[in-house]
């Protein structure tokens, strides 16, 4: 077996409460995903990612974990769990669990113990604070979901860090305690079998201990989140992406390396590349780092390619792995959010799919991307998302790509549930369900079948180096990078406009074979795109 699987592997986010529901309460279950793993299997992708099924109050809908060791029962039991990995193996695919260790949530056993006292063993295991002399918070950190980060509890008297919500309380890894506890967590499931983790927002393990202040956020700082949120206004130095957590991380590896697992980090922060670089470094710590970059609304090639080259830049220092993701459960789908003149166009949807499976790294497909599923409307009175609920109407939350999943376009809730879905199948997304995209040649689906069919067969999409072309005459509006090897060469030229192209080459390309792209070609050494085209190719003398 492939040690290094994950390098430029294709990973399968599943949501779990949108997948597939097998006993009809709503919301999409363990065996669910088992039932319908065949569809995943049919794309060709080397893993699936599982969203969080913890044992959970569900405020964050599972982000906030009560029990790290069992299932949530509305997602099944852990014999459930085991079937769905057992299947999965037995397709070939690798599973990769969400595992989240910077914080709980406020029903867990352990908070209930650190909030009872001052003076008890888990005491210090969350990060509480005094207040100022005049009662304020002891920091200006902020939470993600808007407001101060800190919580006044009356029992303790002091105040409790959460860099999400007011329920899920941050734990104090400065607290050796705690590493510990949660490192045998990670071990449990690596035990039961499981091939990898998502650590969820792994750069909030560790906070500034002598409590300083962020500074203000100067005008050319891009944020991870949304400008109408106060978090953007900081300089986030303190709260999170501390020194300290690097060498947690290598005792993370360790463990991990004990079982043969892999370690996929989420990397949340204004820098973000230098971070990831660290993270992944050698393998000294965590095996792949996953970008936030490309899950903005901006994408125009410049701002893609920077993106790229300020990864790529921060990874050759370290020797360190990323992942690329245009679409997940926490921001609109590409479909909708990159779409320029809001209107449906399946030509787009592919060569955003291209474009990332061809990114150097390893690529997270979300669950509907592979439909070209565009974000859902879903009504204010319907909200679960507590961030939209908060935000609205500027900002309409995440239920909009975390609506169910259509499998069957004629069914009662497109085939996802026999009762009443947790959030409603959107009217959108019947005519794309995947009974009918099966059915048709030319659907997204099918295209998505072939993309990664074909992917599979070039090894320089999955390791491969990666630079970028400047041509004479290229517009503003394409995309050209070659992979490459020492002995090997791999073209890719992205069209990102609706209006066709036609390129002076510079070196004398022929398509490369079986790429699944039809409508692109070779006119008189010039490379003709038409909107949205993709175009593969490889150096004459090598074709």
């Amino acid at each position: 077996m492939d040690k290094d699987w994950w390098r430029g592997a294709v990973i399968y986010q599943i949501y779990p409460r949108s997948f597939m529901d097998s006993n009809g309460d709503g919301i999409g279950d363990l065996p669910g995903i088992t039932a319908r793993l065949d569809h995943v299997a049919a794309l060709g992708v080397d893993a699936i990612w599982v969203s969080p099924f913890f044992r959970s109050p569900m405020k964050d809908f599972g982000y906030d974990v009560a029990d790290y060791r069992a299932v949530d029962p509305m997602f099944g039991t852990l014999e459930d769990f085991d079937a769905m990995l057992a299947r999965a193996h037995a397709l070939g695919i690798k599973v990769i669990i969400d595992q989240v260790l910077s914080h709980t949530s406020d029903q867990h056993a352990w908070f209930a113990a650190s909030r009872a006292s001052r003076d008890n063993p888990q005491a210090d295991w969350y990060v509480w604070a005094d207040p100022r002399p005049d009662g304020t918070p002891p920091t200006n950190w902020l939470s993600v979901f808007g407001g101060s980060a800190w919580q006044w509890d009356s029992r303790r008297r002091q105040y409790y860090l959460h860099s999400f919500l007011v329920e899920q309380p941050d734990l104090n890894f400065h607290c050796p305690a705690v590493q510990d506890t949660l490192l045998d967590e990670v071990r449990f499931w690596c035990e039961r079998g499981v091939d990898g983790f998502r650590f969820d927002a792994c750069n909030h393990q560790f906070h500034d201990a002598r409590l300083r202040d962020n500074p203000p956020a100067d005008g050319g700082m891009v944020s991870t989140v949304r400008a109408d949120n106060p978090y953007a206004m900081q300089k986030h130095l303190h709260d999170k992406s501390q020194p300290e957590n690097l060498r947690f991380l290598e005792r993370l590896r360790a463990l991990l390396d004990d079982y043969g697992a892999v370690g996929l980090g989420e990397v949340g922060d204004e820098n973000a590349p230098p971070v990831m670089a660290r993270y992944t470094e050698r393998g000294k710590r965590l095996h792949l780092a996953y970008s936030f970059s490309l899950l903005t609304s901006e994408h125009s090639a410049a701002h893609l390619r920077t993106q790229v080259e300020a990864l790529d830049r921060e990874l050759a220092k370290t020797g360190g792995w990323g992942c690329w993701a245009v679409s997940n459960h926490d921001v609109p789908r590409v479909a909708s959010r990159w779409n320029a003149n809001g209107t449906e166009d399946t030509r787009r949807d592919r060569m955003w799919l291209a474009l990332l499976l061809s990114l150097r790294g390893s690529a997270s497909v979300y669950q509907g991307e592979e439909l070209g599923l565009p974000e859902a409307e879903v009504p204010f009175e319907l909200l679960q998302d507590p961030y939209g609920r908060a935000f609205w109407p500027e900002f309409k939350g995440r239920d909009g790509a975390r609506t169910p999943i259509p499998w069957v376009t004629d069914a009662h809730h497109a085939g996802f549930t026999s009762g009443t879905p947790w959030l409603p199948v959107s009217e959108m997304h019947l005519p794309l369900a995947i009974d009918r995209q099966t059915d048709d040649p030319a659907s997204m689906l099918n295209f998505s079948r072939a993309l990664l069919r074909w992917r599979r067969r070039q090894p320089l999409l999955r390791s491969g180096e990666m630079r970028f072309i400047d041509a004479p005459g290229v517009p503003d509006t394409v995309l050209w990078f070659e992979r490459h090897d020492a002995e090997r060469s791999l073209h890719g030229v992205f069209n990102l406009a609706d209006e066709p192209v036609s390129l002076e080459l510079p070196r004398a390309l022929a398509p490369a074979e079986g790429a699944p792209f039809a409508d692109t070609g070779i006119e008189g050494g010039r490379l003709v795109l038409p909107p949205y085209g993709v175009f593969f190719g490889v150096p004459l003398d090598a074709a």
